[in-house]
């Protein structure tokens, strides 16, 4: 998941990235319900910079931008 931050294109830490922050997601792009969440570079690694503040969205936000997030801890990304 790449996010657009500053006017960079950023790939975002999937350390954190859980169901609820992927019901966000689609609820913002109008692609329906997640129904898996997969890390690890399940779809193969972006180009991107990597973003490093985690996402924690409660799951009733409306867009990803509005969820809080946090400093990542240590090297626990990836793209």
């Amino acid at each position: 998941l790449e996010i657009l931050h500053d006017q960079t294109w950023m790939s975002v830490c999937d350390a954190a990235f859980d169901q609820q922050d992927a019901e966000v997601v689609c609820r913002e792009l109008d692609c329906g319900a997640p129904v898996q969440v997969l890390g690890a570079a399940a779809f193969d690694k972006g180009d991107a910079q990597m973003w490093t503040q985690e996402i924690h969205c409660r799951g009733n936000e409306s867009q990803i931008h509005l969820c809080p997030t946090s400093p990542s801890h240590g090297n626990n990304c990836s793209h």
